[in-house]
């Protein structure tokens, strides 16, 4: 089999190898039998004249040429997917297949009332919400809408800022009742910390802007926000959290107001492209005015635990 025979499929089973690392993984996930797998990384290798994996107790491990290929068969794969939505759908109604990208922390926090929203306004509209840290490239159509912390530097792209979401430390009630409240940065020494574990591209960034906080020493380190959010409600620590999040939670409480200081800008965002077909305009749209409403929600909510302590 020559390269231009190759199908979609064998480069689908080539991204669940190696995803997976293993041929019956990479069957279970596509719903093929174990010996399909097999053959289509042996036509792949033969139409590529070099191995593509080499098999360890780790399982099979992709060689250098399957690295070169892999970038190449994402495309593919974002590709095919996105023609898929576009099948799915009506370009003169909302219906058919949105695809959604944001980070965990939003997906999961801020997005489903949202959603649920634009979908009981919109009953054949279908959302796929991609919950990742990483960024999908809109460009390459891995995602019809995103929710970016950083502002698009693209022509091509249509986005709408929604502002900035600010960050403090907080901690829950029952850890504070245990350890009592500290009043300076430098009594954080006696506390127990929620941070990361590695240094991603967002945090680099806040250590760049707030060098007091780069020898901050984390007791409890995870690299999902998801994660860390988790750990500061069960009372394990002090941890970085979103004021939007900690407004809606009486037993959330801001450790040193005003000390971490810190926001991330936030833009909705998707191809020009596709500001005309009705599902995507609809879910722009919706996705802009549910995060303002959080937004004003949060001020709120601010304004009022501010006021409170001032009566108090």
């Amino acid at each position: 089999m020559t390269i231009d025979q190759i199908s979609w499929d064998h480069y689908r089973t080539f991204l669940a190898v190696v995803e997976t690392g293993s041929l019956s993984a990479a069957a279970r996930r596509l719903g093929l039998t174990q010996p399909t797998a097999g053959r289509h990384i042996e036509a792949l290798e033969q139409a590529f004249g070099a191995p593509l994996f080499l098999r360890s107790p780790q399982g099979l491990l992709p060689t250098e040429k399957a690295r070169a290929m892999q970038g190449h068969a994402h495309g593919m794969a974002a590709m095919s997917s996105a023609l898929a939505r576009i099948a799915s759908g009506d370009m003169e109604a909302v219906r058919g297949t949105v695809r959604v990208s944001a980070s965990e922390i939003i997906a999961v926090e801020t997005l489903p009332p949202i959603l649920a929203r634009l979908q009981e306004n919109h009953a054949g509209l279908e959302i796929e919400l991609s919950a990742s840290d990483a960024v999908e490239d809109l460009l390459q159509q891995e995602a019809d809408i995103a929710i970016r912390m950083v502002q698009p530097r693209q022509a091509a792209l249509l986005s709408q800022r929604i502002g900035r979401l600010s960050l403090g430390f907080h901690a829950h009630r029952r850890y504070l009742d245990r350890h009592g409240m500290p009043t300076a940065l430098s009594d954080f020494a006696n506390h127990r910390l929620i941070g990361f574990d590695r240094q991603l591209a967002y945090i680099r960034d806040i250590l760049k802007e707030r060098q007091d906080l780069a020898n901050i020493c984390f007791d409890f380190r995870a690299d999902s926000n998801l994660v860390q959010l988790a750990a500061i409600r069960a009372g394990l620590g002090i941890g970085m959290c979103q004021h939007a999040i900690a407004a809606r939670e009486p037993d959330l409480v801001e450790v040193l107001p005003g000390a971490l200081d810190l926001s991330l800008e936030t833009f909705v965002v998707m191809h020009e492209n596709l500001k005309a077909v009705p599902r995507y305009r609809a879910t722009f749209d919706a996705l802009v005015s549910g995060l303002n409403d959080c937004k004003r929600l949060c001020r709120d909510a601010s304004d009022g635990a501010r006021t409170s302590a001032i009566e108090t």
